[in-house]
């Protein structure tokens, strides 16, 4: 472990001063004294390998939170790959808020990076490593909200909770998984802040923010070429791979139909409002239309020009596992490829299905779900006219000032399954730069990055945020 990682001085954890206003307004901390510390702390998480083993950088987390005074656990399945629990203790009006981030990251190939992807180097203004964006920004500004509120002695009506877990990145099993099924007591909450929301950039300005209440429902889908094998100098035209390749091209012209709910609703009608050209707020407006052969163009045109905002506006459907034949010169008997379909919460999976064997219309090719990808319950989006979204909306006016649009995200977050008890959940996201999401420095790029600046920025969110949320009134 290098000497970056180790606590801060005590110096520095004591560098915030309190101002109270001339009406008694609630304590702030002095951003400029918090900002090194806050980035100290960002860029020691970063610098932790977590692709396969959590264990060093949860110890040195609870390690700052025992420093500090803040009560921390650690909860394992796997020794290797624990979860981290901090708790202040609020006056009990109010069922805790949970804050919910992920110690691992996904895995990196290093020769393609441009800086060691765990040195969180610092270039140009930009915090450069895996886990930039994903997600150890969100952590690192949870855990600075939790030392603020502790050294602040903010009154809390309610208990505040930091789960900094372990798998989330494929193996939530070790993370959300195993501290639901063993130890919920200690993340049981009425509100629920984790990653999944966006503050999105355009030519260096924060345009708007999105808040996730909701997100897709992953299903496999395996599709099944069946033929006559042979000896490959004589071709058959009932050739498993020619007839899983017409199959699988079938998904570069054909997806399913638009389907929005109030979230997704609300959110292209207020994008529309907040578009950076007029064909971009023409495709907004259009997909919410009650026409739907409108809807489909604008969501055909989305999908040509914004696949982010396409995939909101229906069930996806992508082919990325092709599998078949082991000889050049033998026609095998079978082919196989794997659909990654992202549906919709209002999705029938059956009428799903249906749609796909319609769309890829060969009786030589069988589609299913594939095993182990079993539907999630329903879940009920988080209210947008409630407390914790409200709250947002004004945590974003006052730090971005910007509008905030309620978001489905297209990916799945370890928040399905509190939600799915019952639990009101919101995701939000530091300032990202538009032009840079397809240039590889986005979430599981090769070279994740964040803007210094923004990192600050989305450190006072969470704290504006968070505050608002716990502080006695």
């Amino acid at each position: 472990m290098t000497s970056s990682r180790w606590l801060l001085t005590p110096a520095v954890l004591v560098a915030v001063a309190v101002s109270l206003g001339a009406q008694g307004r609630p304590a702030q901390p002095d951003w400029p004294a918090v900002e090194p510390e806050a980035l100290g702390i960002y860029q020691s998480l970063i610098r932790f390998d977590s692709t396969a083993a959590e264990k060093p950088e949860a110890e040195w987390l609870k390690a700052l939170f025992d420093q500090a005074g803040i009560t921390a656990q650690i909860f394992s399945l796997d020794p290797q790959r624990p979860n981290v629990v901090a708790r202040l203790e609020g006056n009990g009006k109010k069922r805790p808020l949970l804050i919910l981030g992920h110690l691992d990251t996904v895995s990196v190939d290093a020769s393609k990076w441009k800086f060691p992807p765990f040195s969180a180097t610092r270039d140009g203004g930009f915090v450069y490593g895996r886990g930039a964006i994903d997600d150890k920004d969100n952590l690192a500004s949870a855990v600075m909200t939790m030392l603020l509120l502790k050294r602040l002695n903010v009154p809390l009506d309610r208990d505040v909770i930091l789960l900094a877990e372990s798998g989330e990145e494929g193996q939530s099993n070790l993370g959300i998984g195993h501290m639901m099924a063993e130890h919920y007591s200690e993340i049981d909450a009425e509100y629920c802040i984790a990653e999944g929301g966006d503050t999105i950039r355009e030519k260096g300005e924060v345009r708007y923010a999105t808040v996730q209440v909701i997100e897709k429902i992953s299903r496999g889908v395996e599709i099944t070429a069946k033929g006559t094998s042979g000896h490959g100098s004589v071709p058959l035209t009932s050739n498993a791979i020619a007839h899983l390749g017409n199959a699988v091209g079938k998904f570069i012209t054909w997806q399913p139909d638009v389907k929005l709910d109030e979230t997704t609703g609300r959110y292209f009608r207020r994008l529309a409002t907040v578009a950076a050209s007029p064909e971009q707020a023409k495709a907004y407006r259009e997909v919410v239309s009650s026409d739907p052969t409108e809807a489909a163009a604008a969501a055909d045109w989305l999908w040509q020009h914004e696949p982010r905002h396409a995939s909101m506006a229906r069930t996806s459907v992508s082919p990325n596992i092709f599998t078949g034949g082991y000889r050049s010169n033998v026609i095998p008997s079978e082919a196989k490829a794997r659909l990654d379909v992202r549906m919709v919460p209002s999705e029938d999976p059956a009428a799903l299905l249906a749609q796909i064997k319609k769309a890829i219309n060969d009786p030589a090719v069988d589609v299913q779900f594939a095993g182990g990808s079993g539907p999630r319950p329903a879940i009920p989006p988080t209210r947008l006219d409630a407390e914790l979204f409200t709250t947002a909306e004004a945590a974003v006016q006052a730090v971005y000032k910007v509008s905030t649009l309620p978001s489905m995200s297209t990916y799945a977050t370890d928040m399905w399954p509190l939600r799915a008890v019952g639990m009101q959940c919101i995701g939000i996201g530091a300032g990202v730069d538009l032009e840079d999401q397809s240039q590889g420095f986005g979430m599981h790029g090769d070279q994740e990055r964040l803007l210094e600046s923004e990192f600050q920025r989305f450190v006072r969110f969470n704290w504006e945020l968070v505050s608002r949320l716990v502080r006695s009134r």
